[in-house]
């Protein structure tokens, strides 16, 4: 049976997710009834092969997808209840997002980077500057804020990009293969940040990733096969330390 981490405040909940893809002889049962819970403050490691469902989940989660059936809750709230605008504002003010291939704009500054979904929050020019150059101190990218993509090396764009997704404050972030494009050096890197993150500021972190390595920086390792959630195990318990 999946393990409900021993924590007093339930962030995430998935219950009965089902997510269907097509038609007829071209259906595709993507998530086959998930139930999943995810605590505040946790970090949270999704792996699974492919096909498995793991990304299906974390698009769901990330208000990038909606279910075929069942219900997904933030903060307890039904998703499924808000509408479109809704669900686009929990999006943009509550979760921040990590890709594989960073997805930063060509020819713009990590500055200019990292302040623009605070543009579509409608904050003000003066107070985004001063929040994007706090983010990228916060990851150690102070003295590289007028670099474009161009001029930085895969870590320090993915540095980026991680300041971006935690510019606004967010609750979770959601981080999709954030070290796929990495060597190990930099991808540890990435991984001791994400982690400082989780520890120090106390975001919650969900992660999907294909490497064991990476999801050892975890504290929880969920794994998905064919649909349905395979494992859940705590790995480390350091939210249950005193």
């Amino acid at each position: 049976m999946p393990h409900a981490p021993d924590v007093a405040e339930t962030l995430i909940e998935l219950r009965g997710i089902t997510k269907v893809f097509g038609t007829g002889e071209a259906e595709v049962h993507a998530l086959r009834g998930v139930d999943l819970t995810i605590a505040r403050g946790e970090f949270a490691a999704i792996m699974g092969p492919s096909g498995s469902g793991k990304s299906t989940a974390m698009n769901i989660i990330g208000c990038l997808d909606s279910p075929s059936a069942g219900s997904y809750l933030f903060g307890g709230v039904d998703v499924g209840c808000i509408g479109r605008n809704q669900s686009a504002l929990l999006r943009r003010n509550f979760l921040g997002f990590v890709f594989q291939g960073y997805n930063l704009l060509a020819r713009t500054s990590a500055l200019d980077n990292v302040e623009l979904p605070l543009i579509y929050q409608g904050i003000a020019a003066g107070q985004r500057r001063r929040m994007a150059l706090e983010a990228l101190a916060r990851v150690g990218l102070s003295g590289r804020e007028h670099h474009d993509p161009s001029q930085l090396s895969g870590g320090q764009q993915q540095r980026v990009a991680i300041a971006r997704a935690i510019v606004s404050r967010p609750d979770v972030v959601l981080a999709d293969e954030p070290t796929g494009n990495l060597d190990t050096a930099m991808a540890g890197d990435i991984m001791e940040l994400l982690v400082a993150l989780n520890r120090d500021e106390g975001i919650t972190i969900v992660m999907v990733t294909h490497e064991p390595d990476m999801a050892a920086y975890a504290d929880r390792l969920i794994s998905f096969r064919d649909g349905r959630i395979e494992s859940d195990v705590v790995t480390k318990g350091r939210l249950n330390d005193t």
